[in-house]
């Protein structure tokens, strides 16, 4: 660009219609300065070339075109400074004017912008130490560089009847340009009547900080709060016909008074399958703090899914609670699977001890029922293994193992069948293997049976589990597959030091870790599956359940800060769960020179639980080791990730210098002089030898 020539050809004609639109396009002078300094985005040289980095020197009259697209196009168009061929049909119409703005503004940095919204967050009418529902805030960056969060707080006459209650926006956090966190505020207060103060998030965005206007009313008159372990109950298939087991939700109250119910319903398009019981009563008020149950029962007399929901009606604040109930009926059915379906025992030393696999027997039906009978039909090479195997009733859903014996007496293929014989019916699992007098591998699983992670929340991952494959054989094994398998083999994690294609040589090792991650509430089922080079067949069923995601932590902090100034007097910091289920608190790490101070009367030890309504104090004291500001923090962690910060400072004061005592050197303690020559010395000297020169000259007088 080596200077500009108004020219509505070529690229002008498009930059025309582009201003024939009213501008439409807002210029985007960033954007201009990644063009200037890079160049264009189908390649070439960069502006910066020929005109130096910023426009401003104005080189090659480069400022000709500042603000003005027009003028940069014309100059293409007629290959000014031969930039027709450096930059012919490389610069959009909406390139050009950004290059434009950018030339018009050199000084162009991005910036951050904030927006925080909504304006202002009203809270319902709420009973003095009760917690309402938090109510969240967006955060927004509309700006073209990082937002960076420096604090978020809560200020205003009633700050402490607020507090942050969670969300994604953090202090120190940095948002990037076109994202957005919440913050979530949650009111408990103190005080009866209005209650006010504001959202303040200082940040580096134009103006600082942004806020949002906080408001609620305390009402004065203690109330009770229901709160429930469920909000739905899922029974599952049942028998029709058939009265199911008690299934329970936990009801409590966080309240400052008694609860009292004043109906418990049933209701829905198949309520009269269902019966209620538990401790929970309409004639038993349930006091602040405490719990009671409500046990309900199904008893389907159809096929079919039902469907129905529980009311609680009570005086509690918060309202009436409804639990849905759900569920299906059949009629009775036994069923049962085989896990595998196939066993492949590979090849096996002929004489060795025999090899030792299990398979699993799951009964997939609705009502229990007891393996009659467990029989190996074919070769008598492989057996069922001594030993009672699967003689108790299976519940259903309930397992059971059955362990298979392959002892190879001659050389080639043997093939037998499982059966199990069970009061509906048979399962039949094919068992093969190869009997062999050449050196052979003999892997080996140290689990046999079902691997079991329990109850997991969903997006959370189980502790993993490790099974070893060994293999005491006299050649090396390859492991030709190694993967899960199942409706819900995505909610399995593989890992470990085995792999596909490994070796594992004789007598040597390696691992398998298996981990449960589910990704939705309920029962989940997979299968390991693990295959060597020599034809064995390995199959682990793996199980787990998904719960639901609890509620998020509501702890509140009171005070969220705190200045010490220059007094070494400990504070009291208000812990309290506002919410409705327990928070476990883990840990407490502290920064700068603060800690906790040990009190009887405040908090426990960490670890501790507290309850829903529960509070405790923590009592922090400040130890400054220099004189000077100080700043630091408590973080504190709970299980779950969730975190709580107190922010906290101070200001130790200068200690005095200590004054050394006085010494009496010099002159009689006259002289100041510690070392070297004292003036004083030299005075005594003369004033000596002046009263001897007058003794000699009057010796009468002496």
């Amino acid at each position: 660009m080596t200077g500009f020539r108004l020219n509505h050809s070529g690229l002008g004609a498009g930059l025309c219609a582009l201003l024939a639109m009213g501008q439409a396009h807002a210029a985007d002078a960033l954007h201009g300065k990644s063009l200037y300094l890079n160049g264009p985005p189908g390649g070439g040289a960069a502006c910066a070339r020929c005109h130096t980095a910023s426009p401003a020197a104005n080189i090659n009259k480069v400022m000709s075109g500042a603000d003005n697209p027009a003028a940069i196009s014309a100059a293409i168009a007629a290959n000014k400074g031969g930039m027709g061929n450096i930059y012919g049909g490389k610069f959009s119409a909406v390139d050009l004017a950004d290059l434009a703005a950018f030339i018009g503004n050199p000084g162009v940095v991005a910036a951050p912008a904030a927006s925080l919204n909504p304006s202002s967050l009203a809270f319902s009418g709420t009973a003095l130490g009760q917690a309402s529902s938090a109510l969240s805030a967006t955060l927004a960056n509309t700006g073209s560089g990082a937002l960076t969060i420096d604090t978020i707080g809560v200020t205003g006459a009633a700050a402490a009847d607020f507090s942050i209650a969670g969300g994604t926006c953090a202090a120190g956090a940095a948002i990037a340009a076109g994202a957005n966190c919440t913050v979530l505020v949650g009111f408990k207060p103190k005080v009866a009547g209005a209650r006010n103060a504001s959202l303040a998030v200082a940040h580096n965005g134009t103006g600082g900080s942004s806020s949002v206007a906080l408001s609620g009313t305390g009402n004065a008159t203690p109330q009770a709060t229901i709160g429930v372990s469920a909000a739905s109950v899922n029974f599952g298939a049942l028998v029709t016909n058939v009265v199911s087991a008690p299934q329970s939700v936990t009801v409590n109250n966080s309240g400052q008074t008694a609860l009292t119910f004043s109906a418990m319903t049933l209701a829905g398009a198949n309520s009269a399958i269902f019966t209620l019981g538990g401790d929970c009563a309409l004639d038993k008020p349930l006091a602040s703090g405490a719990t009671c149950a409500v046990t309900v029962r199904a008893q389907p007399t159809a096929s079919g899914a039902f469907a129905g929901n529980l009311t609680l009606l009570s005086n509690a604040a918060n309202g009436t609670v409804t639990i849905g109930l759900s569920g299906s009926g059949a009629s009775a059915q036994a069923a049962a699977t085989a896990t595998p379906g196939a066993l492949a025992f590979g090849s096996q030393a002929i004489g060795a001890a025999g090899a030792a696999q299990n398979v699993t027997l799951t009964n997939t039906g609705n009502v229990a029922f007891t393996f009659a009978s467990l029989a190996v039909n074919g070769s008598a090479a492989i057996k069922v293994a001594p030993g009672s195997h699967c003689g108790v009733a299976l519940a259903p859903g309930a397992t059971c193992s059955v362990p298979l014996l392959f002892a190879p007496t001659a050389e080639g293929a043997a093939a037998a069948t499982l059966v199990a014989s069970y009061n509906g019916g048979t399962v039949q699992v094919a068992v093969s293997g190869t009997g062999t007098a050449a050196a052979v591998a003999k892997p080996t699983l140290s689990d046999t049976g079902t691997i079991g992670f329990g109850e997991i929340q969903v997006g959370k991952s189980a502790a993993p589990h490790t099974t070893v494959l060994s293999n005491p054989g006299t050649a090396a094994l390859k492991i030709a597959t190694l993967a899960l398998d199942g409706a819900n083999g995505a909610d399995f994690i593989l890992g470990g030091s085995c792999a596909v294609n490994g070796t594992v040589s004789p007598a040597g090792s390696c691992t398998i870790e298996t981990s449960f991650k589910p990704g939705a509430p309920g029962a989940r089922n997979a299968s390991l599956l693990l295959l060597t080079d020599g034809g064995t067949q390995f199959s682990l069923p793996l199980t787990g359940t998904g719960t639901a995601i609890a509620a998020a932590p509501a702890l509140t902090l009171a005070p969220q800060s705190f200045d010490f100034g220059t007094s070494a007097a400990s504070k009291r910091f208000t812990l309290s769960n506002a919410g409705s289920a327990v928070i476990n608190l883990s840990s407490a790490n502290f920064s700068g020179p603060f800690a906790r101070v040990a009190d009887a009367s405040a908090c426990p030890a960490l670890p501790f639980a507290l309850q829903p309504g529960a509070s405790c104090d923590m009592v922090i004291g400040y130890t400054p080791a220099a004189a000077g500001a100080s700043n630091g923090s408590v973080v504190l962690q709970a299980d779950g990730g969730s975190s709580w910060t107190i922010a906290l400072a101070g200001q130790a004061a200068a200690t005095p210098a200590n004054t050394p005592p006085a010494q009496n050197r010099g002159g009689g303690g006259c002289s100041s002089v510690r070392d070297g020559s004292d003036p004083m010395l030299a005075l005594l000297a003369l004033m000596a030898a002046a009263v001897l020169f007058w003794r000699r000259r009057n010796p009468a007088q002496s």
